[in-house]
């Protein structure tokens, strides 16, 4: 009978342990990203008593982090079984149809927190869109099979092709704000609203600098 620490260290149950590893990450990460936006978005904007705030600070973030700790656990038991389909190998197209096959089971649900986190990886997958400064990944030899993650570094966007698409983000988004305030999403209507809106409006030095209503 092996013990426990054989069986964790034994390479033939890695992928299963990774899925296991997978769920107590996206856990403990979900944790470590809700809790202290929760946190400051319910000082800023949270109406209702303290005791109310706190529930849906704790709502908010085990959403967050259940639904990270599901997606990446579905997400490598997908690519495991695509694997096995395919003879041990892993195709190019295994990782899209894990992420969206995960993606529609866990986030498909539209909540805020979901809505939120789906926002975020939409702008990142729209921002990949703009030329690296340098050469392609795919086509670098840190790419290679041989390579590992330590020798992979991230290439930053083109400095002048960045300033253009946050140009067009920025002007995009300030005008929605203006003339189609319905189309952005809550947390981010918040925000623009505190910043834009309440600026406007102070009847004493009290609301011009100290309080902001």
């Amino acid at each position: 009978m092996p013990s426990l620490s054989e069986i964790i260290t034994d390479p033939r149950f890695r992928d299963y342990l990774a899925i296991l590893k997978g769920a107590r990450n996206g856990l403990v990460y979900g944790v470590k990203i809700r809790f202290p936006h929760a946190l400051l978005m319910s000082i800023l904007f949270g109406r209702g008593n303290w005791r109310s705030r706190a529930q849906q600070i704790y709502l908010a973030t085990k959403q967050h982090a259940l639904n990270l700790a599901g997606f990446v656990s579905l997400y490598k038991a997908l690519l495991l079984l695509q694997r096995g389909i395919n003879g041990g190998k892993e195709r190019n197209g295994d990782t899209f149809i894990a992420g969206l096959i995960g993606g529609y089971v866990i986030f498909g649900d539209r909540t805020a927190v979901n809505e939120q986190i789906v926002l975020y990886v939409c702008s990142r997958v729209v921002a990949s869109f703009i030329p690296r400064a340098g050469t392609s990944y795919a086509g670098s030899s840190a790419a290679s099979a041989s390579s590992t993650d330590s020798q992979v570094r991230p290439i930053p966007p083109d400095a002048r092709l960045f300033s253009l698409f946050a140009a067009v983000s920025w002007g995009a988004v300030m005008w929605l704000f203006k003339n189609k305030g319905e189309t952005i999403q809550p947390g981010m209507f918040s925000s623009m609203r505190y910043l834009y809106r309440d600026s406007e409006r102070w009847d004493s030095l009290r609301t011009l600098l100290w309080h902001n209503k």
